[in-house]
């Protein structure tokens, strides 16, 4: 349990720090990146492996590039499903997951669970 609310608590930071570096990448209070934090872990464990699926031949063409895309959509999804968290078009939320996985990533690394 205390892993899970760490990785929770990492990705709420991820979010703000995004939300502070992309223009278009808005979270209003960090009640709303929390709220989207546990929306993103839900839907990187069920919406993604089947959007990753479904693109998986152009995901092989582009030589795994095209999972930036994926990972913004699932972002996307995300902010219309969190009160208090927009993104404002695509290139934003593209940007705005390759920032929260960086951000994400070195925090993990800081704090191992």
């Amino acid at each position: 349990m205390p892993h899970f609310l760490l990785t929770w608590l990492l990705t709420t930071v991820s979010l703000l720090i995004t939300a502070y570096l992309v223009p278009g990448f808005i979270i209003k209070s960090f009640v709303a990146a929390a709220i989207a934090a546990v929306l993103l872990g839900l839907a990187n464990a069920v919406v993604r492996p089947i959007l990753v699926f479904f693109t998986l031949p152009l995901t092989i063409l582009t030589l795994g590039l095209f999972l930036f895309v994926v990972n913004a959509f699932t972002i996307w999804i995300v902010a219309a499903f969190t009160p208090g968290f927009h993104i404002t078009g695509f290139f934003p939320a593209l940007v705005g997951s390759i920032i929260v996985s960086v951000v994400n990533s070195v925090l993990n690394r800081l704090f191992p669970g």
